[in-house]
């Protein structure tokens, strides 16, 4: 059964930093592409970040340079490091893998960058 948990979330300044964690079990966790996704109130998910099993990423043209995506193939965690955030960053942030040619999907931790 595929899990994703994720951890990391919460309030922070703008300018501030944050970093997401997303544990995976239930699959071949090293093999997998995980992306981020993030959703704000009134607006649809978007994709954030996403990195393949190789190692390659792909960023939201909003997000780069301030977010890396990173994963710890030993530890089945992928993690998304959040620097320089922004107001427009605050949203409900979700892991995300398709496995089996299902997506799966974790509970999401909230964001909110205010003052």
């Amino acid at each position: 059964q595929v899990q994703l948990v994720e951890s990391g979330g919460g309030l922070v300044q703008p300018g501030g930093s944050l970093r997401l964690s997303c544990a995976a079990s239930g699959y071949i966790f090293s093999m997998n592409t995980m992306s981020w996704y993030r959703q704000a109130p009134g607006k649809e998910r978007e994709l954030v970040a996403a990195i393949s099993g190789g190692d390659s990423t792909n960023y939201a043209d909003s997000v780069k340079g301030r977010f890396t995506i990173s994963r710890d193939n030993a530890k089945n965690t992928v993690y998304l490091q959040m620097n320089s955030l922004k107001p427009e960053d605050t949203a409900v942030y979700s892991c995300s893998t398709v496995y089996n040619s299902r997506r799966y999907w974790g509970q999401g931790t909230q964001v909110t960058v205010s003052s």
